[in-house]
């Protein structure tokens, strides 16, 4: 027995720095100062992985701007055009994608996620359906909510609220930039 209790001692050491030098990493990198391209020298894409850097990227990108149709800024829905593979075939639920404009991260960090899903967000989900009054309609659709599920009990919720409010510049950009291409529905 007294020969494991120097190998628990250095697994406890080895699981406390492992912890505390993942925690640290979260945080090490500033956030850097949001800027936008000028309007129509950039291209609006997303990508199934954040960190891809290119659009060259081709197995990771799931749509650009070309690929919208409109969006619609009061009900948040995404209307995409006919595309080869269904935007929910290219992604498997709880995916992360980032959403770019020209080299700037617009949303980043976003989660895929279908009417299935039992699992509460609290950030900017591309959600594949929508419920109203406790009924699955427009199963077929995508909506770009501030949470998931998109309810006033967690829309009212503090983080959520404050996730809202730091993106709100990315936000507009987004929202002109669909404009300036004839993509925001009125």
């Amino acid at each position: 027995m007294k020969h494991y209790r120097p190998f628990a001692r250095i697994m406890a050491i080895a699981i406390a720095s492992t912890m505390m030098t993942a925690c640290s990493l979260d945080s090490y990198e500033p956030e850097k100062p949001f800027t936008t391209d000028p309007v129509g020298k950039a291209h609006l894409w997303c990508i199934g992985q954040p960190g891809t850097r290119s659009v060259a990227d081709v197995e990771k990108l799931l749509f650009t701007d070309d690929d919208i149709e409109w969006f619609d800024p009061d009900t948040r829905e995404l209307r995409f055009r006919d595309m080869e593979e269904p935007l929910y075939e290219k992604l498997r639920l709880l995916s992360s994608v980032e959403f770019r404009l020209g080299n700037q991260t617009l949303f980043s960090g976003s989660t895929f996620v279908g009417l299935i899903c039992s699992q509460v967000f609290n950030d900017l989900v591309l959600c594949c359906g929508k419920i109203e009054d406790g009924r699955v309609i427009d199963s077929n659709r995508y909506y770009l909510y501030d949470c998931y599920p998109n309810t006033p009990q967690f829309l009212n919720d503090e983080q959520v609220k404050a996730n809202r409010a730091k993106r709100a510049a990315q936000w507009e950009t987004f929202t002109k930039y669909l404009e300036s291409k004839g993509k925001l529905k009125k």
